[in-house]
């Protein structure tokens, strides 16, 4: 049965819809933990909550289990679904697990190759998996894809990675949902040329809270994301001061929203790393 919500977060103070998303927990402890943070995070009501899918589908048990419980929490719930190593047949039957759950929402992504993992499968880009889904199911899911304010770390040019969005959308794709990025100048160049390109479908700008300066780094080195050379400064003056670097963190995150916000931005999805706190503070600041 759908739990309770507790009381939201002023709604009209954020001014626009959010999401979340987590990664399907490894430990029984992870799991317990993930229920917890979910409670506190319904307080904003988000829209719907997205759960990552592991390279190659590593995570493929754990990601659905994640998603039916958000389900029966009574929140949308959006499988991320990466077609790397996969066949038709596989993803025919996968398709057809979700929507007997009722998932009507999809994150579709090329996705990542396991750690000495050939290319195999299929389906050789996101585009070729947007359009298999459409091609099975019609309008049944909601098809939201990945797109690259600083363009994808392996993309040929800008021009290249413009058009593999373009691929997406013609595809099928509903929207987007953009890597996490802290300038803001990025993100409306992708809107803007996204629009040139012929592109009206939402593009969401993907938000990443501060709360650990070497996390922070880590993940952007591996994933192309640009740290701007004042906020990593800052972060390295920091060291190991805790409290200070996630103090900094809410202040740049916040700004950050609100100049999407204010610049027109359809929506905000949040990366929270399975944890509430961070995310929170930014809503609560924005009110």
């Amino acid at each position: 049965m759908p739990c309770g919500r507790p009381p939201a977060i002023k709604e009209k103070a954020v001014g626009l819809p959010i999401s979340f998303e987590f990664f399907p927990p490894k430990t029984p402890e992870g799991v317990v933990k993930l229920r917890a943070v979910r409670q506190q995070l319904y307080r904003a009501r988000p829209e719907f909550c997205s759960v990552t899918y592991g390279a190659g589908g590593s995570t493929h048990t754990g990601t659905f289990a994640t998603v039916g419980e958000i389900l029966a929490e009574g929140v949308a719930a959006a499988s991320h679904y990466s077609c790397i190593g996969a066949t038709r047949e596989t993803v025919r039957v996968q398709l057809g697990e979700l929507k007997a759950m009722g998932v009507t929402r999809l994150v579709a992504l090329r996705g990542d190759l396991p750690s000495g993992y050939g290319m195999g499968g299929e389906f050789q880009y996101a585009s070729d998996l947007i359009g298999f889904i459409r091609s099975e199911t019609g309008d049944h899911f909601h098809i939201e894809a990945a797109c690259y304010p600083e363009v994808h770390p392996q993309a040929r040019s800008p021009e290249a990675d413009l058009q593999a969005l373009v691929a997406k959308v013609r595809a099928g794709a509903n929207s987007s949902i953009t890597q996490y990025f802290f300038n803001a100048d990025a993100y409306f160049r992708l809107v803007d040329e996204a629009r040139r390109a012929g592109i009206e479908a939402p593009i969401v700008p993907g938000i990443m809270p501060i709360t650990s300066s070497t996390q922070l780094m880590r993940f952007s080195d591996a994933c192309g994301a640009e740290i701007p050379r004042w906020i990593r400064s800052r972060l390295l003056a920091y060291g190991d001061d805790v409290a200070s670097i996630r103090s900094f963190g809410l202040d740049v995150v916040t700004d950050l929203c609100r100049r999407l916000r204010d610049g027109g931005a359809p929506a905000l999805h949040f990366y929270t790393m399975n944890q509430s706190q961070a995310t929170l503070a930014v809503l609560d600041r924005l009110g």
